[in-house]
């Protein structure tokens, strides 16, 4: 394991002891690319000012000139009071829906403006012209997130951090930080709590007594020291036992003054910041974790996406399915299509339907081949499955042998997008962990399928399916969908 981005060569700094004063080293900053936000607001103010100009010129509209500056200020105007353009922000995938409630925003603000100047401006070419605009925006946004990825990737364009907290702790959080490489923070040092030495992968600084010192203001000395030594972008702390109240508060008074900001890490894995508040009562700092969506509004948008989504996909795929039952049956002997139980929300058994992709005896030949599965966990996958005919390969590899699952959402034994459905024979062998799985409907495609499908680790596919379970909204399924395309196309993982 390697946490990502370049680490300096530190020596141990004297387990705590203090450190003579030294000015930080001189270095280049690894910051965002500058063009990030003047190309963000050059590509809202003219994204919204062509294709409105545009549509409105289409009815002939006197006024198209005008239209088209108010929708251009307007927009650059709501993206920038809601702080769009802060820098922390640019190039980040923090929420993927603020830009539609950006949107909405737009069109409130241009029906007032238009109701004020009493000026009748046809609202389906204009409305026409602010989509435009919105298509416009997300693909910058898609554009400029996929760039910045590319540079934290080779080491740019990241945040140093000086990590302190528990050594189990510690050894946890740099594991979560080094397997993706699309965050903005690389550890440069650590400052264990206690004397425990787990296999560290930053060097370790300095180290602070298991118990509070007499003194609570004992920690500084051996921190500062290590922030001259790295002369770091932020300080994480982990909350614990040996990190808590009085003892947290002294030591982010130390890094303050020192000038540099302090995170505090509450512990929490796998949930969106939309789902978490922060108050403060009797002063005491309150962390507000919301429940999973599980019903409301959102749960009856989902719903009705799959009722209709399904339906319209069933008759434009209605070609595609005939000619490819026909190409099966040709292709071995058997039917055209294959059904298999699964289970779905609530652990209640249903019907799958897929087209079949293997010889009729597949299942009968499953025994034999059981010590060549190559996937751990309770998945078996075999990369060169011999059971899997000529037209089964072609129909994997882009998916199509998934499509009649349609028919499973539109009966509402499976979701659009959702965990992937399991056999009975594996959720037998669940734990209380992956049994969470089951609080949402299967479906027809999810984070798994977009991830690298057969390619992930059992342990990778738990994680992602829960992460799912328990953050999922509309807006996450539709960039679920989006991103389906590319993976069907590209094909990684799919055997």
């Amino acid at each position: 394991m390697t946490v990502r981005g370049e680490v300096p060569h530190v020596p141990l700094s004297g387990q705590g002891q203090e450190q003579p004063d030294r000015e930080p080293p001189t270095r280049k900053r690894r910051r965002k690319p500058g063009w990030y936000r003047p190309a963000a607001v050059v590509v809202d103010a003219v994204g919204a000012w062509v294709p409105v100009y545009l549509a409105v010129r289409v009815s002939d509209e006197v006024y198209a000139m005008w239209c088209a500056a108010a929708a251009g200020v307007a927009w650059v105007a709501v993206r920038g009071s809601r702080r769009r353009y802060a820098w922390r922000d640019l190039g980040e995938r923090r929420n993927s829906g603020a830009l539609l409630r950006d949107w909405v925003v737009l069109l409130a603000l241009l029906v007032v403006m238009r109701a004020v100047a009493g000026e009748d401006v046809p609202l389906v070419s204009g409305l026409a012209g602010l989509l435009v605009c919105l298509a416009l925006t997300a693909v910058c946004q898609i554009l400029t997130h996929r760039h910045l990825v590319a540079q934290r990737r080779a080491g740019r364009a990241v945040r140093r951090a000086l990590v302190i907290g528990e050594a189990a702790a510690l050894h946890d959080l740099l594991r979560h930080l080094a397997r993706r490489t699309d965050h903005e923070f690389v550890v440069v040092g650590v400052c264990p709590v206690g004397d425990d030495s787990p296999d560290f992968v930053a060097p370790v600084m300095a180290r602070l007594e298991q118990q509070a010192p007499a003194l609570l203001s004992g920690d500084a000395s051996p921190v500062l020291a290590a922030t001259r030594e790295l002369d770091p972008d932020v300080v994480f702390v982990m909350s614990g036992p040996g990190m808590a109240g009085e003892r947290l508060r002294r030591l982010s008074w130390a890094v303050h003054e020192d000038g540099r900001p302090l995170v505090v890490v509450p512990g929490l894995t796998e949930v969106t910041q939309r789902r978490v508040g922060i108050s403060s009562v009797a002063g005491l700092t309150l962390l507000h974790v919301a429940p999973p969506v599980r019903r409301g509004a959102a749960v009856l948008l989902k719903e009705g996406m799959d009722l209709v989504g399904s339906a319209l996909l069933l008759v434009l795929f209605a070609p595609v399915l005939a000619v490819v039952a026909v190409a099966v049956c040709l292709d071995s002997p058997g039917g055209a299509l294959h059904r298999q139980v699964r289970v779905g929300l609530g652990g209640r058994q249903f019907s799958l339907v897929k087209f079949r992709t293997m010889v009729s005896a597949a299942e009968q030949m499953r025994e034999e081949l059981a010590r060549t599965n190559e996937h751990d966990g309770l998945m078996f996958k075999i990369r060169r499955d011999p059971r899997v005919t000529r037209v089964g390969r072609v129909l994997r590899r882009f998916s199509l042998d998934e499509l009649p699952q349609l028919y499973n959402v539109l009966r509402g034994e499976m979701s659009l997008v959702g965990p992937r459905p399991p056999l009975p024979s594996e959720v037998a062998q669940y734990t209380d962990v992956e049994l969470r799985r089951l609080s949402v409907k299967p479906g027809l495609t999810g984070l798994w399928q977009v991830s690298g499908r057969s390619d992930l680790s059992w342990d990778e596919t738990v994680a992602l399916d829960l992460r799912y379970v328990d953050n999922w909204s509309p807006a996450v399924d539709f960039g679920i969908l989006r991103r389906t395309v590319r993976a069907v196309v590209e094909g990684n993982g799919a055997y």
